[in-house]
Order: C-alpha cells, then structure tokens, then sequence
C-alpha cells in the first residue's frame, strides 16, 4: 500500500463513492450557509472551501448515544416479586470514514483519546468507533476567522489525530497516509501517484503556518497566569457579555462533557449518554440545590481553566484545545478565548491593573 498519492479534483465523488462501498463516509456537506458533516450521497453539495460550522465529533463521539438496554424479568411464576435484571449492551458499529474535516477537527480526537482510551477503563463504546473510523483531513491553505492553532501547538496542516492528511495542490490534493488505515484508503483505484507533487505540498503547508496569527504574548509562559487566573473582578468583566448559550461548547472539537441518564418506560428502558456542557447553570447543580459555581463567570473560568489548566496538569502539557476557532466565529457576543488566554498567559500583566484599565471597554463592549 503507497504511503503518498494524488485526487484529482473532478474524481472526488468516484473516490468518495469506492469508499462508500464498505464504509460510511461523512462529508462536509452545504446546507444553506451552513456547513455540517452527512453521510454522503451522491447528490451532496460537498463544503471544503472552509471549515465546516459543526466538528465531525459526533461520528466518533455521538451526541446521544444508548450506551446499554435493560429490562425487569420476573423469574419465579410462584412469587410475583422476584425479578431479574436482563442487560444488554451492543458495540457493533459499522465502519466510517471522516472526509474533509481540518486537522484541527482531527486534533480534537486525539484530545480525546487521552481521556476515553489512555486509562486503565478504556472506554468501550468510544474505542470501537475510533477504531473504525477512518479520518482524511484536509490541510488549510490559510488562517479563518478566529484560528489560532499556533498557539496551542498545532498548525494548518498538523497531522495529530489524522489517518491521512490532503493538501489541495494543481488540479487536485496530494495525499499522505499516516496510518495503517491511511494506507488502505489510498489503495481505492482512483487514487493516482502522488510523488510529483510532494515539494509542492510541502511549500502550501509551510506558507500556510506563516499567515496563522498567535494571539499569545511572545514571551508566554507554559500555563496560565494563576495569579490573574484567581482574580474574580477579571471573569466577571470577560463573561460580562456572554448569554451561556453553550454554542461555545456544543461546536468546540474538544469539548467531552457528557450527562448520563436512565430513560424507563414500565419494565424496559435505556441508558443514555448525551452531551453536556460546562457553560449551563444546571451542568453542576446538586440535588441539595447547591452549586459550586453558580455564576457564569465561573463557569468560563472552569472551561479555561480546564483546557488550559487543568488538563496540561494531568497529560504533560497537552492542551485541550486545537485553536480552531468557531467558539469564537459563532458565539452571539463575540467573547474570544483567545484574547483571554492572551491575558493569563502574560507574565507582566498584573490583575488590579487589568481591571481598572479595561472596565470601560468591556461595559462599551469593545473588548
């Protein structure tokens, strides 16, 4: 199997279609202005002029998901009473190919993988789909609105998380395999040599990282600023704008929050486990009615703190964020993490100083 090869352009669906044959394929796909990854049908209207509004999370991570069935037996005809539980669990998912996502959308499962797989409980429902999901990612010629993948020590054309990277080159998209996987999906027949078209690739990808801006002070520590981090006066004037839509998170491609909930109906129900997200006032409501972050200041300042705290503190340095951008393309009052983490990662900036200085522009809404 060839480690390199060429799609010409007017041969995608061909592609796309040798591959449907065994697998599902999810594309990027137009709706209206929308761009969000469907199974692919001939008649889709394929979006890779950008990135798609929505991550391709869900294929591997869905957003609800039946996690087992259950149903009350009674096993003794003489006494009513006595019931058994019979349980069911099915992990038999069909194979998926990702076609089209960023590498930032595929960075996101690689942040992933850290929690869901490298633990001495794999989780069992997420690795079956990891496993047979194929992802193809598409590299970016140059930054979007909000990108800042740079920063979080990723790149246009970084290949974390991807089975196979494309960059769009003359008339086409060379294609490197990077796993196993990338290696058997480049063996679909239309796939043609890509050896001529290697040092082009690699001249795109490079000019492409140049034009990422990073919004981070260039003499940044490696984590956040604690001291500016504990400064409530600096979370309340930064979320002053923000509506706790939760967009921030349903759209991020590293964002793993999940609820899990029993749903019955007489004696047969299931076990459900849905998306959840930090940003909601009932995400950490207790059952006393207390909660521990009542606030939607604090609530920002946990989702910062976790991606750029918390987790880098539990795996070596990683940071739970691929710097793709839409939190910060599609929230209703443009709050910008970014700009935030700029802040905290400033070793000179000092809290009191912030405040006073930036109270005005965050009432008149400039910052």
């Amino acid at each position: 199997m060839a480690d390199t090869g060429f799609l010409p352009k007017e041969k995608i669906k061909e592609f796309l279609e040798a591959l449907s044959k065994d697998t599902v394929v999810y594309v990027p796909t137009k709706e209206g202005e929308t761009a969000a990854f469907k199974v692919y049908s001939p008649d889709a209207e394929i979006c890779l002029d950008r990135p798609a509004n929505i991550p391709p999370k869900s294929v591997i991570y869905p957003q609800c998901e039946t996690l087992l069935s259950f149903e009350y037996k009674k096993t003794d005809p003489d006494d009513p009473k006595k019931m058994a539980v019979e349980v069911r669990a099915e992990t038999n998912y069909p194979k998926a190919v990702i076609f089209g996502c960023r590498p930032c959308d595929a960075k996101g499962f690689a942040i992933y993988d850290r929690v869901f797989l490298d633990t001495d409980t794999a989780d069992p429902y997420y690795r079956e789909h990891r496993e047979k999901t194929t992802i193809i990612s598409l590299a970016c010629e140059a930054p979007f609105a909000g990108c800042f993948c740079v920063a979080v020590g990723g790149g246009p054309a970084d290949t974390a998380g991807s089975d196979v990277l494309m960059t769009e080159v003359d008339k086409g998209y060379y294609l490197e395999a990077l796993t196993e996987k990338g290696r058997a999906a480049l063996s679909v027949p239309v796939i043609e040599d890509g050896a001529s078209y290697k040092a082009a690739a690699e001249k795109i990808k490079t000019e492409a990282r140049a034009k990422v801006k990073n919004p981070f002070p260039a003499d940044a520590t490696e984590k956040v600023s604690p001291k500016l981090f504990d400064t409530d006066e600096f979370w309340q004037q930064v979320t002053n704008k923000c509506v706790s839509c939760g967009a921030c998170t349903y759209l991020c491609p590293t964002c793993y929050c999940f609820n899990i909930t029993d749903e019955q109906a007489l004696s047969k129900g299931e076990r459900i486990r849905t998306w959840d997200a930090c940003m909601f006032r009932h995400f950490t409501l207790e059952a006393s009615g207390h909660n521990p972050r009542p606030t939607k200041s604090r609530r920002f300042r946990n989702r910062v703190g976790h991606k750029f705290s918390y987790y880098p503190e539990k795996y070596n340095g990683a940071i739970a964020c691929c710097g793709c951008g839409r939190c910060i393309r599609y929230c209703p009052v443009s709050v910008d993490i970014s700009e935030v983490v700029g802040y905290l990662k400033d070793p000179k900036q000092d809290p009191a100083t912030w405040v006073a200085t930036n109270t005005k522009a965050v009432k008149d809404g400039s910052l």
